[in-house]
């Protein structure tokens, strides 16, 4: 199999629902806001905002950070948070993420204070196991960035295998989507001279490079015109020789400007041997095809759901995920959520082939991870958002047997990197107040030997978990996490953060977040975590329940959390502040322009805001999956009733909000973010506007950046929430 080695982001955001999905009628969205914002391309006045390094834009942005920096640094508190974060995401007392590779050893990136964009390193098995592992540096971004003149962020590698000595190095330019890719030789630890030795380079672009062998590779990136699609990612796909410029490069797949991306990959047995070179064809965000790369040049259709996720390659069983119901071609009948597996020879050579059904989740139950060991299926499966792990394997028969590993209960759980020369797979253990730890486990026995474990970052002591549940505006009961100190009085007057995503069948599992902890609980904060459909809390049904025309039903279900903590008296309106970024930030918007009497305080983040605009910006396009397509009338008629830069109004109870975002992301547009503040102000709200110039979509290049966000937001969350006196 192809192996990534890049940096483990851990969630720490969290999510138990505890009712399934009801089946009941979507009421009306809400109308257009009266006086609302009724933009279109020709009367928006903050089109110039766009201009993501425009003159004018820039100086708005300067002057913009210039105000918030000084209003929120010259707070009292910003320095002792910005310490405390410093501390936290600088500190050496992490784990590892460990990385297998082929022949056993160990992987991993890391940075901290002395390694601020970081290392690629490797040691032994052995050696990570112990308490003070042994790492030998494969590559170091800080001094390839300065010898280089160049703001690297580092972006992954892949290693060919089966002896992985040649990787693709993908750097980005302060934290873009698109990366440059560069051919690295492991046992020298040099790039790969494009002019002497014939190294690949491929200069930046989004899209991506997979090894075919040591002299071939499959590409998609940006060729020049007509090879991207409307999305900004490859439309093409092509097989580079080593020796060749790009230009000579052999086109073996062209997608449609309407696709959202194609990709190549070659899907490889536990030896790393190639078993059939695929296409992916993503047509919309969720749904596309899969097409064989024969040996002639040629492509073939494979008779796969149009929503599906081939997930692993198993003893020769090719296994798979459907995001669908489906009919199979052997006439199977298959529901939505459903793993199942062929004999990949015998299925190639039939598509009606019969498959076999491995696991059929319930209706409280959820896939967050499936990962292959050499003989093994492992799969990280979670009942009411407790997790658990484990172990499929098939037999003889054709059947499939399930058994479970021995890891703590009630816990979230996560399957991490695998072995391919025996069964061995490292899992992660987490929870709400339970530092992560990180368990070595053996899929073909069961047992799971405790690896390493994270000491407190926080002190909580007193403090506890409770689950809840809100019920939203169509009678769907919606679960919510609030983490808190035991003795809090349910008096109102409770500093409360509420956070949450909603969209992209993410979903939000319990998770130690030692800034959160340091920076807010233990501070007297509440964090609330709000599981809203369209997350992947209970599978693909919760998602699609929450898709384009009933987008509103996660609003509402992010405003039912809210009012649910007003009613218990949690929280009241003066004390009860929003959190989330990118899809999380419209939500935020959203919360801001429908129910703006709930809150004090919204730290919208990196957000989509102009949602009739958003498909025309940067990686817009590939959401319409998501949203509708705000050009089609019907669609736009139900975008632009929740679409909060055009409901933006003068007379509302809106509070001051924190906006951030980077100049440098390019998925996200950081229009959306200047726009909803120019707007805000022209109405006559306060507005703290905050855009790092480097960072991508993470809007955080390096750890010294991360920590001064989070050290902005908290004292931005003190200043609205701890200062001021609950209702009365």
């Amino acid at each position: 199999m192809i192996r990534t080695t890049a940096l483990a982001a851990l969630l720490v955001s969290t999510a138990l629902c505890t009712s399934a999905m009801a089946q009941t009628s979507t009421p009306p969205n809400p109308p257009l806001a009266e006086g609302a914002f009724a933009t279109s391309d020709a009367t928006d006045p903050y089109l110039w905002l766009e201009e993501v390094d425009g003159e004018r834009a820039m100086a708005w942005v300067n002057a913009h950070n210039e105000h918030s920096l000084g209003v929120l640094r010259g707070d009292p508190r910003f320095e002792g948070l910005h310490q405390q974060a410093l501390e936290i995401v600088q500190s050496r007392d992490r784990i590892p993420a460990p990385g297998f590779n082929h022949d056993g050893t160990i992987d991993n990136f890391w940075q901290d204070a002395e390694h601020v964009r970081g290392i690629w390193r490797t040691t032994s098995l052995d050696s990570y196991r112990a308490d003070a592992p042994q790492w030998e540096t494969i590559l170091d971004i800080d001094a390839l960035a300065a010898s280089e003149g160049k703001n690297w962020v580092y972006k992954g590698s892949t290693c060919l295998p089966p002896n992985e000595t040649r990787c693709l190095i993908s750097l980005s330019d302060g934290g873009k989507d698109a990366v440059t890719i560069r051919e690295f030789d492991r046992t020298t630890r040099t790039f790969v001279d494009p002019v002497s030795g014939g190294g690949f380079v491929l200069e930046e672009s989004k899209g991506g490079a997979s090894w075919v062998d040591v002299n071939t590779l499959l590409i998609a990136r940006d060729f020049g015109p007509g090879t991207l699609t409307s999305s900004g990612y490859p439309m093409v796909v092509k097989v580079l020789t080593r020796g060749q410029t790009v230009d000579q490069a052999r086109t073996v797949f062209t997608g449609q400007p309407t696709d959202v991306s194609v990709s190549g990959s070659s899907l490889r047995d536990a030896d790393g041997v190639v078993q059939v070179t695929l296409i992916n064809r993503a047509i919309g965000f969720y749904d596309g095809e899969t097409h064989r790369l024969n040996a002639d040049g040629t492509t073939t259709k494979l008779e796969l759901p149009s929503k599906s996720n081939i997930n692993a390659l198993v003893r020769g069983q090719l296994v798979l995920t459907t995001d669908q119901d489906w009919t199979a071609p052997s006439g199977q009948e298959f529901r939505t959520g459903d793993v199942i597996a062929w004999d990949l020879d015998r299925w190639l050579a039939d598509p009606a082939t019969p498959a076999q059904l491995v696991i059929r989740p319930g209706e409280r139950e959820a896939i967050e991870g499936i990962s292959a060991t050499r003989n093994k299926l492992v799969v990280a499966l979670y009942e009411n958002v407790r997790g658990g792990v484990y172990v499929y394997e098939p037999n003889p028969s054709g059947e499939w047997s399930r058994t479970r590993l021995d890891l703590p209960q009630n816990v979230s759980v996560g399957v991490g990197s695998a072995s391919e020369r025996d069964d061995q797979v490292f899992v992660s253990v987490t929870g709400y107040l339970n530092p992560s730890s990180l368990y070595l486990a053996d899929a073909a026995t069961g047992a799971a030997d405790l690896t390493k474990s994270l000491p407190a970052k926080f002190d909580a002591t007193g403090m506890t978990v409770d689950q809840f549940e809100a019920r939203s505006a169509d009678g769907t009961m919606i679960p919510y996490f609030v983490v808190h100190k035991g003795d809090m009085a349910m008096d109102g007057a409770n500093p409360t953060l509420l956070y949450g995503y909603g969209g992209f069948q993410s979903s939000l599992l319990p998770g130690y977040s030692a800034t959160v902890g340091k920076l807010w609980l233990e501070r007297g904060g509440v964090y609330v975590i709000a599981n809203t459909r369209g997350g992947g809390e209970f599978g693909p049904n919760w998602h699609q329940a929450a898709l384009q025309e009933n987008r509103q039903r996660a609003h509402e279900d992010y405003q039912a959390v809210a009012l649910d903590l007003i009613a218990r008296n949690v929280t009241s309106q003066p004390k009860l502040g929003i959190m989330g970024g990118s899809q999380g930030g419209l939500f935020m918007g959203a919360m801001l322009t429908q129910r703006p009497d709930l809150i004090n305080a919204a730290v919208i983040q990196v957000p989509l805001f102009d949602m009739l605009r958003f498909h025309k910006l940067l990686a817009g396009a590939s959401w319409i999956a998501e949203y509708g397509n705000p050009d089609v009338p019907a669609e736009r008629a139900w975008i632009q009733q929740y679409s909060p830069y055009q409901n933006l109004r003068a007379d509302q109870p809106y509070p001051e909000v924190f906006i951030h975002t980077s100049t440098k992301d390019d998925r996200v547009h950081p229009g959306h973010a200047r726009k909803a503040a120019a707007r805000l102000e022209e109405l006559g709200y306060p507005v703290l506007f905050y855009e790092n110039t480097d960072g991508g979509h993470a809007a955080g290049a390096n750890l010294r950046e991360t920590a001064r966000r989070l050290a902005l937001e908290y004292t931005y969350l003190s200043r609205r929430l701890m200062d001021t006196p609950a209702a009365e």
